[in-house]
């Protein structure tokens, strides 16, 4: 294991992996990596590098769409990272050891103009699909008005959940307060493991371009403090539920924006407790820096800092602009995910 990432797993943080490429799976994994998750940009990646031609060629020859074809070769390479880390999941009781699958982007896309009522009714129907038959796989679901409004039923089904795109606390509360609503439908709270994805360095993104008004000292904090304070929100919450497994955030979004930023900025600020989903780049870059992490997540900075943000950030701007790009984001690369496999489709029939 790499000793600047086993000095952060040491200190308490479960590391994931961004990535479900099944090299970059193994290499993390022997430095002490516990889970992974995928997204369509994950996969494009994959397809772009022609190590799946031979799974391409097979889907196209069983008659498949492109989109279909986009979802099998999701589902095969989610499917071949859970088989990597199902002893982690066996060995912590369902505690870790899991990888996320991410639900149909297009649901939110602006300019197919699906009703909310349809896209929560195919989140549910997609969430069940995609789950069944799963111990160590969790169902990526948006926090959407949509996406959160099938928050509930999903996890009163048994559905493992990772609510994604949190940004503000409001959304946090929403998901977590659906989330275990769910949770005490069921028959029993065993295998009830949820966790909530807040996105830290797009906060810092949005308060460069936005709050520009912010002192040195409070610029570039403002991702990192959203991030605490939520962490604190959910250690609260939790703490008098007396579960057998963990309801935990995931500090996603830790790769560093800003060339000025060290590799490992929101890496060392969040260390200490729940996850941390790295990408490839970030973690190579924490192995190779020497550093040892200790526990640093629940020290904020002065209170000035933190007093300034929270007279001068408007959250519900925040939101609203950071859920537009998100959508964004998470729609553009599944209608490029699926233009890369017509275009394959295209080169295989030539050869």
């Amino acid at each position: 294991m790499a000793n600047s990432l086993q000095s952060l797993i040491a200190c308490g943080t479960k590391l994931w992996l961004d990535s479900i490429d099944p090299d970059l799976v193994k290499k993390n994994r022997a430095w002490g990596a516990t889970g992974a998750t995928s997204n369509p940009i994950i996969v494009s990646d994959l397809i772009k590098t022609g190590r799946f031609d031979h799974s391409l060629t097979k889907y196209i020859k069983d008659g498949l769409s492109d989109h279909d074809i986009a979802w099998q070769l999701t589902d095969q390479l989610v499917r071949d990272a859970q088989q990597v880390f199902a002893p982690v999941w066996e060995a912590t009781k369902g505690n870790d050891g899991y990888v996320s699958f991410e639900l149909d982007p297009l649901l939110e896309d602006p300019a197919l103009g699906i009703p909310e009522a349809e896209r929560t009714r195919k989140y549910l129907e997609l969430g069940r699909k995609w789950s069944a038959g799963h111990t160590n796989r969790m169902i990526k679901i948006p926090a959407t008005p949509a996406g959160l409004a099938a928050v509930e039923e999903l996890c009163a089904a048994g559905v493992t959940l990772n609510v994604t795109l949190v940004f503000t606390p409001r959304q946090y509360t929403a998901a977590r307060d659906a989330m275990w609503r769910g949770a005490q439908k069921r028959k029993s709270l065993d295998r009830f493991k949820s966790v909530y994805s807040i996105f830290v360095s797009r906060v810092d993104q949005y308060s460069h371009e936005h709050v520009k008004q912010l002192s040195p000292a409070a610029q570039g904090q403002v991702g990192i403090v959203n991030a605490k304070h939520i962490w604190q929100m959910n250690q609260r919450f939790w703490a008098d539920k007396k579960l057998p497994l963990q309801e935990e955030m995931i500090f996603a979004s830790t790769g560093k924006k800003f060339p000025t930023d060290a590799d490992w900025k929101y890496v060392e600020a969040l260390a200490g407790s729940d996850i941390e989903t790295n990408p490839p780049a970030t973690n190579d870059a924490v192995e190779k820096s020497g550093r040892t992490f200790t526990r640093q997540v629940d020290k904020s900075p002065p209170q000035e800092v933190i007093g300034e943000i929270e007279r001068v950030v408007d959250m519900r701007h925040l939101e609203k602009v950071l859920m537009e790009e998100g959508v964004d984001k998470f729609a553009k690369p599944q209608h490029a995910l699926i233009a890369l496999i017509a275009k394959k489709r295209k080169e295989l029939a030539g050869k």
